[in-house]
């Protein structure tokens, strides 16, 4: 019994170990005149590769950046299930070609795993009518991954590159999770050392990664803020996470 128990709080250990992800999926992230006008989308807060859901409360602002101009999308958000778990769902209408960016802020997530409050600020790019301008926008956000790769157009084995940044400067050395969207369960990790990867960024707070395989992945900078949160009167560190979801198209060579 003793060794049954054992095995099972490992088990439980080595799931709450595995990264927190915000998660903003779009049904489309190329959008043609021939696939309609509409995109749909899903907000979550999940461990991505195990299809693990957490709860994700109504977020303090979710937006649209569109040529400069950001809109607010908070109160179209639909409540939906995401991987069991209460996450958002939101249909929106791409009305002009060029690249949107939907991006959403959370509110603070107290993991008592970590003893520590979570904050992933989370964007992802879709571009509309095959016109890619603004695919490197910068929104302000108080902790973002600004790409300095395109963010979609992405064959599977092409390197992405993007700059961390904290209160809008670069952050030397950052450390950035990786982790693939298993959407379907079909990949497997041969160690749950590779089912998050982890990779730091250079002195110039530039990141590089080759993924592996098509489909969507997560790429989150984690910093600490400098003002701790309280919980139950005590002092409790603030992590904010900026997180980046780009989508890879399969290798179309036959």
């Amino acid at each position: 019994m003793k060794t049954l128990l054992t095995a099972a709080a490992l088990a439980a250990l080595a799931t709450t170990a595995t990264a927190h992800y915000g998660m903003i999926i779009p049904s489309d992230n190329m959008v043609s005149q021939e696939d309609g006008r509409s995109i749909d989308l899903t907000l979550s807060f999940s461990h991505p590769f195990e299809g693990i859901g957490m709860v994700l409360e109504r977020p303090e602002a979710f937006t649209v950046t569109h040529g400069g101009k950001t809109t607010d999308l908070l109160d179209r958000l639909q409540d939906t299930q995401v991987m069991d778990h209460a996450g958002f769902a939101v249909e929106y209408r791409l009305e002009r070609p060029g690249t949107h960016v939907f991006a959403l802020t959370p509110k603070p997530y107290w993991e008592p795993e970590e003893d520590a409050f979570i904050t992933h600020f989370t964007k992802t790019y879709v571009s509309a009518y095959g016109d890619d301008e603004g695919w490197d926008a910068e929104l302000g956000l108080k902790t973002e991954i600004v790409p300095l790769s395109k963010p979609f157009a992405l064959w599977e084995g092409n390197l992405f590159q993007g700059i961390v940044k904290l209160d809008g400067e670069p952050v030397p050395y950052a450390e950035v999770e990786v982790e693939y969207y298993n959407e379907d369960g079909s990949a497997v990790a041969p160690s749950d050392l590779m089912i998050t990867q982890t990779i730091k960024a250079d002195a110039d707070g530039v990141f590089s990664y080759a993924v592996p395989t098509a489909g969507w992945w997560g790429f989150a900078a984690l910093n600490t803020a400098a003002e701790p949160m309280q919980h139950d009167g005590e002092d409790k560190a603030h992590e904010l996470g900026a997180v980046i979801w780009v989508h890879f198209e399969p290798w179309g060579a036959q």
